[in-house]
């Protein structure tokens, strides 16, 4: 059986659904914080409040940080480093253009000089532990091999690969022949992310790589929060069960997001995403009640309408 990490999203797994979700639904290993980033010459108070040791007490979680340069990459660590964690993630697979244009993320792949100072930088930080978050390039499918020449060169937890390039986003197929390439180059423990919703999936993955250290699903579980927990447990989780878990974190989630937003409308916004990737898991008709319900009102008796089955 092989640890699951859940990767970050920005906007959905915020310390309050990483939280909730590790007490009431479990099965993963290791939580990632959305990255943390330099914005306006600093970083975002929402980004330092995510990162906070309190709001992430007894949840295993990494904070992820996202750069363009060596400056960026030293004043990150050193705001994560003074948060007290001794192990940062870095996001070289980040798909989005605001990013990956501004050479962050995957769009980092394409400029070796800045991976290069980057590398460095990490050797010289022998009292942390680094892992790294990447795609096979930005829109060239081979720019990850002088990456993972270099990144070979320095101690690194592990490495995530993510085959597809960040042009591609989400869409098409993620690169099976590619990986295949990099798991055999790879000196570090791998980590496989791209398309996993299933738990035979998963299983799958298990059984054709023996060296992989692990998966790291986003979508997959934001779909199906049980699915890293029926893996391990090794059986599917009733309908019930997973319904009576949905309903406590969706209620636990409502009342902490009632003591911090200032209208129902907000409530509204921020309750709706729990639910943006479950069609499968909570049926067609009952999604689009949701998604357009329009108002608080509607959305909550939506919610308690989900299907008992």
């Amino acid at each position: 059986m092989i640890p699951i990490h859940f990767a970050p999203l920005q906007g959905y797994t915020d310390d309050v659904y990483r939280r909730l979700h590790h007490q009431l639904i479990g099965g993963v290993d290791c939580y990632y914080t959305p990255f943390i980033r330099i914005e306006g010459g600093g970083v975002r108070s929402k980004d330092m409040r995510d990162i906070e040791p309190t709001y992430n007490e007894g949840v295993p979680v990494v904070p992820q940080i996202i750069l363009k340069s060596l400056k960026e990459f030293d004043y990150l660590v050193n705001v994560v480093e003074e948060k007290g964690y001794k192990e940062i993630d870095l996001n070289m697979g980040c798909p989005f253009p605001m990013q990956a244009k501004h050479g962050r993320g995957s769009g980092l792949l394409a400029h070796l000089d800045v991976v290069e100072e980057v590398v460095k930088a990490i050797q010289a930080k022998q009292h942390l532990s680094f892992s790294v978050k990447m795609r096979l390039g930005w829109e060239d499918k081979e720019e990850w091999r002088p990456v993972l020449d270099l990144l070979n060169g320095v101690p690194l937890k592990q490495i995530t690969l993510h085959p597809r390039v960040g042009k591609q986003q989400y869409k098409g197929e993620v690169d099976m022949d590619a990986f295949q390439s990099f798991y055999e180059l790879c000196k570090h423990p791998l980590l496989y992310n791209g398309d996993i919703m299933t738990v035979e999936a998963i299983r799958q993955m298990e059984a054709k790589y023996a060296r992989l250290a692990g998966v790291m699903i986003g979508r997959g579980l934001l779909a199906r929060p049980s699915l890293a927990a029926e893996y391990k447990e090794g059986r599917e989780r009733s309908w019930q069960e997973r319904r009576t878990q949905l309903m406590e974190m969706h209620e636990r989630l409502k009342a902490y997001f009632e003591g911090i937003v200032n209208s129902e409308a907000q409530l509204h916004s921020k309750l709706r995403l729990f639910w943006e990737y479950m069609e499968s898991e909570i049926e067609r008709k009952a999604y689009k009640k949701i998604m357009k319900s329009g108002n608080l009102k509607n959305y909550l008796a939506a919610v308690q309408d989900l299907p008992r089955r």
